[in-house]
């Protein structure tokens, strides 16, 4: 029976071979290794993983999926929202070993994916995950430009971020309507000092106003809490390198 793509689950299947073998290249699963697939939909990329590493668990959302994924042997079927999986517990259970994440991202979710993933960051050897190519450019940024924002700091401070490779929307079924890529992300050990929460926060007020410097808002935010600290706010937010940030939240 044919599975119809469903709109509120934002589904776009993967079925370009040469993409699909290029992705399982780039990850290079080896049999012992959890690995952890995140939407599998019709199992494109899930079959040839499971080849290679002979074990695999996989999160699906939509239950008639999830079903079809059961009648395989050597799959773990999670059947739930990825924003409600507690990696973390997800790693405990495999003998604490580290997550190996891949996946084909709901790419109006994928923020929030990424942001739950970052939560989870010590439980994770690394991810490799097909996103909407703007995202995936945010993702990489550098400092100055229109596409360096919060998500480019937030992720940066964990990851190293790279692209593997771009993906045409006549590589799905149906075609979305946005150009895709495929991102690894290997984490990066935590900068000593830096707080998530206060991170987190600093980078959501300086980002908050774009156009505006950054005394209109990050600076507001300062004053009660490090009035005396060495920090030129006369900047937009976009002109702050990472590190510069990761100083700033230390140093709070």
């Amino acid at each position: 029976m044919t599975h119809r793509p469903r709109k509120r689950f934002g589904q776009h299947f993967l079925v370009d071979e040469a993409v699909i073998a290029a992705i399982v290249a780039a990850v290079a699963p080896k049999p012992g290794e959890t690995l952890v697939e995140i939407g599998p939909g019709l199992g494109a990329i899930t079959r040839p993983l499971l080849q290679r590493c002979g074990a695999l668990t996989v999160i699906e959302l939509d239950r008639d999926l999830a079903a079809r994924l059961r009648r395989a042997p050597g799959l773990e079927v999670i059947e739930a929202d990825v924003l409600r999986v507690d990696f973390a517990a997800l790693a405990a259970a495999h003998g604490g070993a580290k997550l190996r994440i891949v996946g084909n991202l709901p790419y109006n979710i994928s923020t929030p994916i990424l942001f739950h993933l970052l939560g989870a960051i010590d439980d994770i050897a690394d991810q490799h995950v097909m996103l909407q190519k703007e995202v995936a450019e945010r993702m990489g940024a550098a400092p100055g430009g229109k596409s360096y924002g919060r998500l480019s700091v937030m992720l940066q401070w964990r990851y190293a971020i790279e692209p593997v490779l771009d993906v045409s929307p006549l590589a799905f079924e149906p075609p979305p309507k946005v150009e895709s890529a495929v991102v690894r992300m290997m984490p990066k050990p935590a900068v000593p000092g830096v707080d998530a929460a206060v991170l987190g926060e600093m980078v959501r007020v300086a980002f908050s106003q774009r156009r505006k410097l950054l005394r209109h808002t990050l600076g507001r935010w300062l004053e009660p809490r490090a009035p005396s600290i060495d920090f030129d706010v006369q900047r937009r937010a976009e002109e702050v390198p990472v590190e510069e940030y990761l100083r700033l939240a230390a140093s709070l």
